[in-house]
């Protein structure tokens, strides 16, 4: 389009020109208009520089916001990282809490086991020891029931043998007989002599029972017939005259060895 125009307007311009030279120019009586192209180049430097001064600092801003993204990432990540082993040693903990938790609940029911055998056998031990007890009350009032019947009879026989001991001096020396011990506080032993005409040195001995009133007799050599000593000793404790007991025994002895 300015191609089109370009032969007018340089014919216009040579006409100019030439009237121009003929008269004065109407742009010369035209005012003078400024239309500020220095300031609004100084606007546009001053805009220029505050767009890239915006843009300069958009740009720190974007890197530091950036820079503070990974930074808070990074924290992020550190504190998983650190939540993370937390938890392993919290579960650690928790595992290791479990593990002697089930070992006391053992420890436990091992010691729960001893007490209630323990408690057993406490009982049992309490019931033995009653039961103990009770058997060595009622021992020992049947020991304190023997030892008062034994010193009554020891009593008795003391008694009867202050009185007797003239008469016991003759039924010992014409049956030939001595007195010995039995080894037992309540058992006396009768030895004859003179028994056997072959052997007068044999001997026959009987030891006698004297715990209760009736007497009894316990061991003997030689052996006799326990229905004939029975025989001997019914006429004895009714009549309760040793020296029947003594010839009696005698006698027995005496039929013994000739058979």
């Amino acid at each position: 389009m300015a191609s089109a125009f370009e032969p007018s307007l340089s014919s216009s311009m040579s006409g100019r020109q030439t009237m121009s030279a003929m008269a004065p120019s109407m742009a010369d009586t035209l005012p003078s208009i400024n239309f500020g192209f220095d300031e609004l180049r100084d606007r546009m430097t001053k805009f220029s520089a505050r767009f890239d001064a915006f843009i300069e600092q958009g740009r720190k801003r974007v890197l530091e916001e950036r820079n503070q993204f990974r930074m808070s990432v990074a924290e992020l990540q550190e504190d998983q990282r650190m939540k993370k082993k937390d938890m392993e040693i919290v579960q650690h903990k928790i595992n290791t809490h479990q593990q002697t938790r089930s070992k006391e609940d053992a420890e436990k029911r091992e010691m729960e086991a001893a007490i209630a055998a323990l408690s057993a056998q406490r009982a049992k031990n309490t019931t033995a020891r009653d039961t103990l007890k009770q058997q060595i009350a009622e021992t020992q009032t049947q020991i304190e029931a023997r030892l008062a019947a034994q010193r009554a009879h020891a009593a008795r026989v003391d008694a009867q043998s202050r009185f007797n001991v003239p008469e016991l001096d003759f039924w010992m020396s014409n049956l030939c007989l001595k007195i010995e011990g039995a080894g037992q506080s309540d058992r006396l032993k009768f030895v004859y002599s003179h028994l056997d005409e072959r052997d007068w040195e044999r001997e026959a001995w009987f030891e006698l029972d004297i715990t209760s009133r009736d007497y009894s007799v316990r061991h003997c050599r030689p052996k006799l017939e326990r229905e004939k000593v029975d025989r001997v000793l019914e006429r004895v404790n009714e009549s309760r005259e040793l020296p029947a007991l003594l010839k009696g025994m005698r006698e027995l002895f005496v039929e013994a060895m000739k058979s």
